[in-house]
């Protein structure tokens, strides 16, 4: 039989199938879904992880991306990108005081990409505080 090179319509895929919702899914939520797989079997695999993280964080679930930021930082107690990570998550989520104290972390750690810090828009909750402003210029003038 001769194959014509045409897809099969969207419309010809019964709509209560699993292939029919693969295919309104969008990549975001297809990617929550391959991680969350993959965290099931490998739950301190370190880059899904992050990516786990970072797509929660992207779909609004802050919360669950604050969940994942932590174990990431008890798996990785020395990695300043977690701790900047976690530091995002908790100013997103309006924890000052947590935000501050990790992002000062994720710094004596070795972060130091003070540009970046300056324009995360996830420290927006804290960009006025007093004490973010004064651990940037502590660390800056280093």
């Amino acid at each position: 039989m001769a194959h014509s090179g045409k897809r099969p319509s969207v419309h010809a895929i019964p709509p209560d199938t699993e292939l029919a919702r693969l295919i309104q899914q969008s990549q975001l939520d297809f990617e929550l879904d391959f991680f969350a797989a993959i965290l099931q079997n490998a739950p301190n695999y370190i880059e899904v992880l992050r990516s786990q993280a970072k797509n929660l964080a992207l779909k609004g679930l802050h919360a669950e991306s604050l969940q994942i930021d932590e174990r990431w930082v008890s798996l990785r107690p020395a990695d300043p990108l977690a701790y900047y990570n976690l530091a995002c998550s908790y100013a997103v989520l309006k924890q000052s005081e947590q935000a501050i104290r990790t992002l000062r972390k994720a710094v004596e750690h070795g972060y130091r990409d003070f540009r970046h810090i300056r324009e995360d828009r996830d420290f927006d909750s804290i960009r006025k505080d007093p004490r973010f402003r004064a651990l940037l210029r502590e660390f800056e003038n280093r």
